[in-house]
């Protein structure tokens, strides 16, 4: 029976998440299809800079929370910067993340404990403990995996960007006013760097310095080709030297460091096939062959030994 509900919680939890998916990927298409029909007020609609601002049900909940839970748990900790890298920008992201690790290190345990085997105690004890343990690092884990794979996108959109920024610049559009159309016009094929983008385009007007604003970008997501990026950038506006002849050839850069990357990575493949290889397939393979040499054999000395 135990099985049978922790079936039944995975199915349910695997389908809310793929509805949850279906619905993300039907919506971006539809804006997608509306703004290749020339609908330009749908074009700033997937651009959110200030998470969390709106008056839904997360905010809502955000604010019962902070008048509810313990102060301490709007401070994060060393998770803060690990939040505004995965997107969480949000007043009341360290408050949810405190809150989902210490919901998931108390409930897991529990629900193992009542769901678990109650006449086997060894088997409800490491249950438990096991349970128990993925409360504490799951979170965790799951953040840095987030991290892992916005940087991943942030990464792979950069050179795309750096093409039209050069473009931009090029017509005689000022840096700032090129960052902002670029942001605008990668909303849709690449929003986490668009976001940044007009992230720095608004404190740029908020008043703070170039220099500080290009190098937040590192800050709030970790890409070390966005420190390259920011460097290059502020370095070019104090020489004087030509900003689009530096952004077409560090866009060339990252294009052949990511070519690397990718033959790095085939060439690897080889060499990390061994372990499975060798744990799951040559043991069966050689079953496979020597198992009937084996059992004629046995038959053969079996027959020697009655004789």
């Amino acid at each position: 029976m135990p099985l049978i509900l922790w079936a039944l919680i995975g199915v349910i939890v695997v389908a809310a998440a793929a509805a949850v998916y279906a619905l993300q990927v039907a919506r971006a298409r539809r804006e997608l299809v509306l703004r290749l029909d020339g609908q330009a007020g749908v074009a700033s609609a997937p651009i959110t800079i200030l998470r969390g601002t709106d008056e839904g049900w997360v905010t809502r909940l955000g604010r019962w929370l902070r008048e509810n839970a313990p102060t301490s748990w709007s401070d994060a900790g060393a998770a803060a910067p690990l939040l505004v890298q995965a997107g969480f920008e949000g007043d009341f992201a360290p408050l949810f993340y405190t809150t989902i690790r210490v919901t998931t290190a108390v409930l897991l345990p529990l629900a193992a404990f009542v769901l678990g085997p109650q006449s086997n105690f060894r088997y409800l004890v490491m249950l438990v403990v096991l349970a128990g343990v993925a409360g504490v690092i799951g979170p965790k884990a799951m953040l840095d995996r987030m991290v892992g794979k916005r940087r991943d996108r942030i990464r792979k959109a950069i050179p795309d960007s750096l093409d039209l920024l050069v473009v931009c610049v090029e017509d005689g559009i000022g840096l700032d006013s090129a960052m902002l159309r670029v942001a605008r016009d990668m909303a849709f094929l690449h929003p986490d760097l668009a976001g940044e983008f007009l992230v720095v385009n608004r404190t740029i007007n908020a008043g703070l310095s170039r220099d500080e604003a290009l190098h937040g970008l590192y800050q709030r997501t970790g890409v070390e080709d966005l420190r390259g990026l920011a460097s290059s950038m502020v370095q070019s506006e104090r020489l004087g030297t030509s900003i689009a002849r530096i952004l077409r050839v560090y866009s060339e850069a990252l294009r052949r460091k990511r070519r690397q990357t990718a033959e790095k990575r085939a060439a690897e493949a080889s060499i990390k096939m061994l372990i499975p290889l060798a744990l799951f397939m040559l043991p069966a393979l050689f079953a496979l062959i020597l198992g009937p040499a084996a059992m004629t054999l046995a038959q053969t000395l079996k027959g020697v030994s009655l004789q």
